[in-house]
């Protein structure tokens, strides 16, 4: 386990990352980690008190000056061997999240994966940070553009990506010129630290790249701290709108995406075994502890009989374990609170009136009766009204919520406050380009359950999924992690003339 110190009974200690070398900290207040397997705890993770995060922000503060004046060729030489790190120690990356958050190590593997290849977008930070010139735009006056980096920049990062959310942010904002310290989740610390010692053997400088667990204490003081420039965050709603109302009183530029309604609109022309594949998938992959996890099938007109019938069997055929059992198509949820949560949405389901089809409450994995498990459940006949449809999960709950047309599926889904991802199952070309020009929603699907676009793309939702004008990664990333300064030259080739008082115009 990455910075883990022995104790005498054997549990380990996981320490922060401070100026390129583990750093115990002085709160002496500690969280527990656990393998969500077999409910086990598994180590206790260092939970940073203000004075930690200042020495976290001192770090990076101390190390920009010189970071950000580093040719943008040479940072980008070390993104080059930091992804080569990465793909080296995939597995080992892989293992991590899944002892940790629970995931089947398929899933955590390809989470890595998609964090990599935000490092590969990093890498050509040459090329993203040109600006533009022009020449004579005046007599003798030229005009340019360029980015430069904002300072020392945060990411506050949820429990259900480790690897891969993290470097949604750290890597382009370093890239950037920007120095960074990371909060990310006490519940899941190894593998971004494990990032962090990674990053520094790839030749980042101490500094650079800082890591401190903790829980609020630690968001609210790199919130408040005057030397932190840039905010970025990944959670629930409340906490978004917590942390974008702070920063924007502190001066601070954020990006805060929060929760997330993501509903799959299934049209009576789909081919009904693939969508429900796509829907099983899309569900209940990672225990639906996705930000894009499809919590919301709308089924339309008779479309709905049909894809019950091809979505009951596939239920019945998961294999719910370990996430290191190579066999498992779905682990544990993250911790015994957050499975009690889960069920109790369950329950209040049932009390609304939905119908429960499949209840996975009652689930045990043999060998493991003790783990955070809980089983893929299915509701139909569900209502805009109900708990389980207006709230966010984030676990293996699969609500149905019938339509009778294209246009109520439509109303629907526009009618959610969350707008972070949908999708729309159809051989119709026609109502596809028409769902994708009217839905409401920041990523859409075409036959594709989970729109989670590429890194030289864009990620973030609309309405209360984003708070803030950024969304991440992509050509939004570079312009967040950036400032734009807009430069108008003149040169005189001596004293010719006298002043002049009028705006510069073409004449």
């Amino acid at each position: 386990m990455a910075n883990a110190i022995l104790r005498d009974d054997g549990l380990g200690t996981i320490e922060h990352w401070i100026g390129g070398k583990s750093f115990a900290g002085s709160s002496q207040r500690f969280g527990r980690v656990f393998d969500p397997a077999t409910g086990k705890c598994q180590a206790q993770v260092a939970l940073a008190g203000d004075a930690d995060v200042a020495e976290a922000v001192a770090a990076a503060a101390a190390a920009f000056p010189e970071w950000s004046t580093t040719p943008v060729v040479k940072r980008a030489r070390i993104m080059f061997r930091f992804r080569q790190l990465l793909d080296e120690h995939m597995d080992e990356l892989a293992a991590l999240v899944t002892s940790e958050h629970g995931k089947v190590i398929t899933d955590a593997r390809g989470s890595v994966q998609r964090g990599l290849e935000v490092v590969e977008f990093a890498c050509g930070i040459p090329q993203l940070l040109k600006g533009e010139f022009s020449e004579q735009i005046g007599p003798g006056i030229d005009s340019y553009s360029l980015r430069q980096p904002v300072g020392v920049c945060v990411g506050i990062t949820p429990f259900n990506f480790p690897a891969m959310v993290p470097m949604w942010m750290f890597p382009l904002a370093i890239a950037c010129g920007n120095t960074f310290v990371l909060k990310p989740s006490e519940k899941d610390p190894s593998c971004p630290l494990r990032l962090a010692e990674l990053a520094t053997a790839a030749g980042l400088p101490d500094g650079v790249l800082n890591v401190v667990n903790g829980d609020k204490q630690a968001v609210d003081a790199l919130l408040n701290d005057p030397r932190v420039s840039a905010v970025s965050f990944v959670g629930s709603t409340p906490i978004a709108r917590h942390i974008y109302e702070t920063c924007a009183r502190n001066g601070k530029r954020v990006q805060a995406l929060g929760g997330a309604k993501n509903h799959m609109v299934i049209l009576p022309d789909a081919d009904m075994e693939q969508a429900a594949d796509a829907l099983i998938g899309a569900a209940y992959g990672s225990a639906g502890e996705r930000c894009m996890a499809i919590s919301v099938a709308v089924p339309v007109g008779d479309a709905a009989d049909r894809l019950m019938d091809e979505l009951l069997p596939r239920i019945d055929a998961l294999r719910v374990g370990a996430g290191n059992d190579p066999v498992s198509d779905m682990g544990p949820l993250v911790s015994s609170e957050h499975r009690a949560r889960v069920a109790a949405y369950i329950a209040s389901g049932l009390e609304e009136g939905a119908r429960l089809v499949v209840d996975g409450r009652g689930l045990e994995v043999a060998g493991n009766r003790n783990g955070f498990f809980l089983g893929p459940t299915l509701f139909d006949h569900a209502s805009p009204s109900m708990r389980i449809y207006r709230e966010e999960i984030f676990g293996p709950v699969l609500t149905t919520v019938r339509a009778a047309n294209f246009d109520e599926a439509v109303d629907i889904v526009n009618g959610h406050e969350f707008a972070n991802g949908t999708a729309v199952f159809t051989r119709d070309g026609d109502a596809a380009r028409e769902f994708v020009s009217r839905i409401q929603v920041g990523m859409v699907g075409v036959n594709v359950p989970i729109p989670v676009p590429l890194a030289f793309h864009s990620f973030g939702g609309w309405k209360h999924s984003l708070f803030g004008d950024t969304a991440v990664h992509g050509a939004e990333g570079v312009r967040f992690y950036t400032r734009l300064k807009t430069v108008t030259s003149r040169w005189p080739g001596g004293v010719r003339e006298g002043a002049n008082f009028h705006f510069p115009v073409i004449k």
